[in-house]
């Protein structure tokens, strides 16, 4: 199967897009076909310079490479594969040709109305609450008379001429039979005074010839469907499978939107979300395995991913979700591929740590509570910088430590660690002597365990106190207590 990812450079890849290439990129790599990506540039004016590279850089992170078509290498826009240019403005020829292809068959006509005349039009059938559609002005101009008042450069466009008939159906590979009346079809512009197609014909020329198996996109396409069949039917050409995803939609089932959510990749990647965390999110934002499994890697995707399985409804973006699997995501890193991930956050906020040769045995005691790599330099800081310690922090009455046993309790906690012989200092024999201690003692292990966490750490949350301590040593540990024991 060949599939294709068609994005316009005319703002920053949403994540709704790399949810669509996602989609069509599971689908070309199992069935083991190809995957196209196509660069629809024919809107110059809405065109942004270097957003091209900006979204080929955010499907290179994700590692959805294409086969063929538009890729980055080495920084620089490239194209690869028997069918380009895969730039539509590089087309435009190509385009013009199977438009005035279509003028000649009599599938379409040239429409020399002004903006003002169409804006007055529209504004009409607003007033009698008419959906807009072009009014055929023009489909009765003659053939010399429109090709004259062409070679005067009078401004013009080409319009496709809807033909009578009985509906148009077509099988949708998400929503089923779709049926659409001919009267509800507008005769949509194909070529605009300047040269360039719009998408509609562009597309379907370049979906054609890229020999392109299915369409995957957004639903806000659904009512152009019509359209676009009817001008592979103009060509006799057969069209594609059509597959339109549903929209992204934000918790109170608005369409998704940046004032509550950050909705383009590069502020995902920006954050420090990993790719897998996204993809895996965006994976199931309106797909499901039919299981209770929610992890899933890109491999794993590849193997289960099915359009039977694709919702037709909206689906919530729910970062709460995005966070939780971002957090799965990390703890299921390799040591090395942790350490790369936050390395930048420990070089520009705690740089002593990356001289310190103890430093591995230190990152699993963080990697099992970190959700983001920002959080790393926090989370490993009172390694490295004595903490401060504050009496309301010591003090945890559901723990049972209060301002007056906290001495006793840390003095306790210094005998353990100082009656440690070096032969003994293991995790497992250290939580046993503190437990053991604790019960001599008629105490709860809280008890000895918080006030120790607190006294190591300054933190009300961090790895556990017995973890800290192997980590820190005995005579760090014991100078830490009796600095929470005297402050100041």
């Amino acid at each position: 199967m060949r599939t294709r990812f068609a994005p316009s450079p005319t703002g920053l890849l949403h994540v709704g897009g790399l949810r669509t290439a996602l989609y069509a990129w599971l689908l070309a790599k199992k069935s083991k076909g190809q995957f196209l990506l196509r660069i629809e540039d024919t809107d110059q004016e809405r065109s942004i310079p270097g957003t091209i590279e900006s979204i080929l850089r955010c499907l290179q992170w994700a590692d959805i490479v294409p086969d063929e078509g538009v890729t980055l290498e080495r920084g620089m826009i490239a194209q690869k594969g028997p069918h380009g240019p895969y730039i539509q403005s590089e087309r435009k020829e190509l385009y013009q040709e199977h438009a005035h292809h279509l003028l000649a068959q009599g599938h379409a006509y040239r429409c020399f109305c002004s903006k003002e005349r169409l804006e007055s039009m529209r504004k009409a059938q607003e007033e009698r609450h008419q959906s807009p559609m072009y009014d055929r002005h023009c489909i009765a101009i003659p053939k010399e008379e429109a090709e004259r008042r062409t070679k005067d450069n009078e401004p013009n466009v080409l319009r496709m001429k809807i033909p009578d008939g009985p509906a148009i159906t077509m099988d949708d590979a998400i929503r089923g039979t779709l049926r659409f009346e001919r009267h509800t079809i507008d005769d949509q512009v194909l070529l605009k005074s300047d040269g360039f197609p719009t998408y509609h014909l562009a597309h379907v020329v370049d979906d054609h010839l890229m020999q392109i198996d299915l369409v995957l996109r957004g639903e806000e396409w659904l009512s152009s469907l019509p359209k676009h069949i009817l001008l592979f039917q103009f060509f006799g050409w057969t069209p594609p499978e059509y597959a339109h995803v549903s929209l992204l939609l934000n918790k109170d089932r608005t369409k998704l939107s940046k004032r509550q959510h950050a909705v383009s990749v590069e502020e995902y990647i920006a954050k420090g979300y990993l790719p897998q965390a996204l993809l895996n999110f965006l994976a199931l934002l309106g797909w499901s395995s039919g299981t209770t499994q929610e992890i899933f890697s890109l491999q794993e995707l590849i193997e289960e991913f099915s359009l039977d399985r694709v919702q037709k409804a909206g689906a919530i973006f729910d970062t709460e979700k995005l966070d939780w699997l971002q957090g799965q995501w990390v703890r299921k890193l390799a040591p090395e591929e942790f350490f790369a991930y936050i390395r930048p956050a420990i070089e520009q906020h705690l740089p002593e740590a990356l001289v310190d040769p103890n430093l591995p045995k230190k990152l699993p005691l963080i990697q099992e509570r970190i959700t983001f790599a920002h959080e790393a330099p926090d989370m490993l800081a009172y390694f490295y910088r004595v903490p401060t310690v504050t009496a309301e922090l010591l003090v945890n009455e559901k723990q049972g430590v209060t301002q007056e046993n906290l001495p006793q309790l840390l003095q306790i906690a210094t005998s353990v660690l100082q009656d440690t012989a070096p032969e003994s200092w293991t995790e497992e024999h250290l939580l046993k002597t503190f437990r053991d201690t604790a019960k001599s003692h008629s105490l709860k292990l809280g008890q000895l365990l918080w006030p120790l966490r607190v006294a190591l750490t300054g933190r009300a949350y961090s790895p556990g106190a017995v973890e800290v301590t192997m980590v820190l040593g005995k005579e760090t540990s014991i100078k830490r207590i009796c600095s929470a024991l005297s402050p100041g």
